[in-house]
C-alpha cells in the first residue's frame, strides 16, 4: 500500500468521524423552510379520545345538602390529589380491553373513542335518568391524571414519564425526561401512537423551528418517543472536535506504525 492509499483512507475516517456540530444539537433552528411570516403553532383540532388502558379521574358534584350524601356514592373511588399512579391504577377507571370504565352504581360505561367532555355528558345524563331531578344541579369532571408517555434511546432518562398537564410539546417532553445526549439523533425523533386500528411511526425534525407547525408537535398520552444515536457513535467517533482529533490521531498512528512494518517486512 503507497503512502497516498493511506493518506486517502486517513481522509475518508476523518470525513465519517467528523464531530458533532451545533446545527446537530440546536432545537428549533430557523432552516428557511417556515412558509409564513409569523410562525402559527398548529394545534391538534380534533381533542383526545380514550384508548384502551387510559386512567380517568372522575368526580361528581351537586348542590344541596339533601342530595350530598347520594353524591358520595359516585366518588367512593375517587382519588384524591396527590396520590400516586399506582393508587390511581387500582382505585380510579381505567378503560378495559373492551372500551368500558366501572363506575359506581352505574356499572359499566363505554368510553373508548369518547373525548373528556363527552364522558362528562354522557355521566351527567345517565344520572339525570335514574338518581336525580332535573332540578337538581350536578357538576361532572373528567379527567387523565397527567399526561404519561414514555422515553428511550439515546435520552436523558428512559422510561415512563407524566407531566401534570393538559397538553405537553415534544420540547418539553424531552426537556422533562432530561434532554437528548449529544449521540442522539435531533433531526428524526420518532414518535410511536397508539391509534384505534394500531400503533404507528411518525417522524419529526426537532433542530427545525417548522416542527411546531406539525401535528405532532403535541404528544398524546401513551406516546412513545425513541430517539435513535447518530452514526457518528456507532463508528466511535468524538462528540467534540478535541474528541474527533485525538481519534483521528490515534487510527493514524495505527496506519502508519502497520504500513512501515509492512514495508520493512
Amino acid at each position: 500500500m503507497s503512502f497516498k492509499s493511506l493518506l486517502f483512507i486517513v481522509l475518508i475516517i476523518f470525513s465519517l468521524s467528523s464531530c458533532i456540530t451545533n446545527r446537530d444539537v440546536v432545537y428549533l433552528q430557523d432552516k428557511g423552510t417556515v412558509v409564513e411570516d409569523s410562525l402559527a403553532i398548529k394545534e391538534a383540532s380534533k381533542p383526545y379520545r380514550l384508548q384502551i388502558n387510559d386512567q380517568l379521574k372522575i368526580s361528581v358534584k351537586t348542590q344541596g345538602e339533601d342530595v350530598q350524601k347520594v353524591t358520595e356514592i359516585f366518588n367512593q373511588t375517587t382519588v384524591t390529589p396527590g396520590n400516586s399512579q399506582e393508587d390511581l391504577y387500582f382505585s380510579g377507571n381505567t378503560v378495559d380491553l373492551h372500551g368500558n370504565i366501572e363506575f359506581p352504581v352505574l356499572g359499566k360505561i363505554n368510553v373508548l373513542g369518547f373525548t373528556l367532555e363527552e364522558i362528562e355528558t354522557k355521566i351527567k345524563e345517565l344520572l339525570y335518568e335514574s338518581y336525580f331531578k332535573e332540578t337538581a344541579q350536578i357538576y361532572v369532571t373528567v379527567k387523565l391524571p397527567g399526561l404519561k408517555y414514555t422515553t428511550i434511546g439515546e435520552i436523558g432518562r428512559k422510561g415512563s414519564q407524566v407531566l401534570f398537564q393538559d397538553r405537553v410539546n415534544i420540547i418539553e417532553a424531552i426537556a422533562n425526561a432530561g434532554d437528548i445526549a449529544q449521540t442522539g439523533d435531533r433531526k428524526d425523533v420518532l414518535i410511536i401512537r397508539q391509534y384505534p386500528e394500531g400503533q404507528k411511526i411518525h417522524h419529526i425534525d426537532v433542530t427545525d423551528i417548522a416542527a411546531m407547525q406539525s401535528e405532532f408537535y403535541f404528544i398524546k398520552p401513551n406516546d412513545i418517543i425513541l430517539v435513535k444515536p447518530l452514526k457518528r457513535k456507532a463508528l466511535g467517533a468524538g462528540q467534540t472536535a478535541t474528541e474527533t482529533f485525538r481519534t483521528v490521531a490515534s487510527i493514524l498512528s495505527v496506519l502508519v506504525s502497520t504500513y512501515f512494518l509492512a514495508r520493512n517486512l
